[in-house]
């Protein structure tokens, strides 16, 4: 038994066996009695015709103390993992004696092939029982056919998403979207039932004329719109496009950037800042700390869960932002905007996220629209990997962002550089951060929690409109 006073207790069947997982019990506070209760037996003879014998029980109890804490062993046990092998006649072969190292070892203990023996470190999602409250069999009269299944009567994982009538174009399709689908009309026309929404409906047009493509961040740094209604708005003036240079970007109607040279500057570029212990420091230390880290990992049993954000249709008419704003702090014309940082990346200054996805026209840096610009009036075809751009300028745009980054970090943190050697300049790199789901979403002002989601913006976005 392990004991942690601050904590819970561990109860172990095998308290040797590291592979052994151990019950736990959580600490709870009480104000109990502790009791010895001695139970005494006497015989004696009982006079009646039958001269039975029947003992005489006599109970005595003593109070020893108080008791303040309590242990609870709530959950059920969790299932063991045991170091065998299966020999060649079937049976099981023990090998925790050349699994676990007891004492200093030999170099030729560590080159032994072996079965590699590593268990998870959860093996069960729930550790409590739960009651599943099955429904009974409903009795039908004699004669009663059941309906034949359809995709209406299924139960799902979760409920339906509601429908937003996007519009999704792939960068090898042929044609693209002059006008947005009838019932993305009708969705936005039921909900635009006040000024505010027809404002921004015109503020997002006069967006779409400046310039034909945009991120859905760079939307929310530029007109106050509560998110759920820019879901229904989006697809009623732009298409969304899937793969390619401009991919996870919204694109006016009738607008095709394969066809035009100068929509080269709306690409989209996906940079992660670089980070690894090579070059003085671990991502624990960066500036820019990641959303999610699997150092924080949580049961799905948490009970502190995030509260849904729920929007009814009625809701959306009466317009989001006007009547809640009100009792806020700031005013409706800037209560859902973002910062510019959320989609401008100016020199001196840190991403608010590790993973951003920037338009090239949002990079704010002459070197960086230098290596843009390198090709300018020689654009001779759009290809799916570089767009306009020639080839590797995604790569050089992200080497000469990473650059200023680190100089950010090294003014900013010097102690994590003193016992590291520079390169020569030009040539300084940090590792890549690869891995499709690190965070970016976008940030959000402190008084609006968002809707729920996934914490990657492109996925997030294909998931509300799919």
């Amino acid at each position: 038994i392990y004991a942690d006073p601050a904590k819970r207790l561990e109860l172990y069947f095998r308290p040797r066996d590291p592979y052994c997982h151990p019950v736990c019990a959580n600490r709870f506070p009480t104000s109990s009695l502790l009791l010895r209760v001695s139970r005494r037996t006497k015989r004696r003879q009982q006079q009646d015709a039958e001269k039975q014998t029947q003992p005489e029980v006599k109970f005595e109890m003593e109070i020893l103390g108080i008791v303040t804490t309590v242990y609870k062993f709530q959950g059920m046990s969790d299932f063991q993992y045991l170091a065998v092998h299966s020999g060649p006649d079937g049976k099981q072969i023990s090998m925790y004696d050349k699994v676990l190292m007891l004492k200093p070892e030999k170099e030729e203990f560590f080159n032994r092939e072996l079965p590699l023996y590593i268990p998870p470190p959860i093996f069960s999602r729930l550790d409590t029982p739960v009651d599943y409250f099955y429904r009974p069999d409903i009795q039908h009269r004699d004669g009663y056919n059941n309906p034949q299944v359809s995709g209406e009567n299924l139960i799902g994982l979760s409920r339906a998403r509601r429908p937003h009538n996007a519009i999704f174009v792939n960068f090898d399709d042929e044609e693209i979207p002059a006008k947005p689908l009838d019932a993305a009309v009708q969705t936005w026309k039921k909900v635009c039932t006040n000024p505010v929404d027809r404002k921004v409906e015109e503020e997002l047009r006069k967006l779409f004329e400046v310039r034909p493509v945009w991120s859905r961040n760079a939307v929310k740094a530029n007109i106050s719109v509560h998110p759920d209604k820019l879901k229904l708005l989006l697809p009623y003036l732009a298409y969304y496009m899937l793969t390619g240079p401009w991919r996870s970007l919204w694109v006016r109607f009738g607008y095709d950037p394969r066809k035009h040279p100068e929509a080269k500057i709306y690409q989209v570029l996906d940079f992660r800042i670089r980070c690894g212990m090579k070059y003085g420091y671990a991502p624990n230390d960066m500036p820019v700390k990641a959303k999610r880290s699997t150092y924080n990992y949580s049961l799905p049993i948490t009970v502190k869960k995030p509260v849904s954000h729920t929007v009814s249709i009625h809701d959306l008419k009466q317009g989001l932002g006007t009547s809640a704003a009100s009792t806020s702090k700031k005013p409706a014309s800037s209560r859902y905007k973002l910062k510019e940082s959320i989609y401008i990346f100016r020199e001196g200054a840190l991403p608010p996220y590790r993973q951003m996805f920037y338009q090239l026209c949002d990079l704010n840096v002459e070197s960086l629209q230098k290596i843009i610009r390198r090709n300018d009036g020689a654009e001779s075809e759009c290809t799916e990997r570089d767009g306009w751009c020639l080839p590797k300028t995604s790569d050089d745009l992200r080497d000469s962002m990473s650059l200023m980054i680190k100089q950010i970090i090294r003014s900013t943190r010097p102690a994590l550089f003193s016992s590291t050697t520079s390169s020569e300049d030009g040539k300084e790199q940090l590792t890549y951060e690869s891995g499709e789901d690190e965070d970016d979403e976008e940030e959000e002002e402190e008084d609006f929690k968002p809707s729920d989601g996934s914490e990657n913006e492109m996925e997030t976005e294909i998931l509300d409109y799919v």
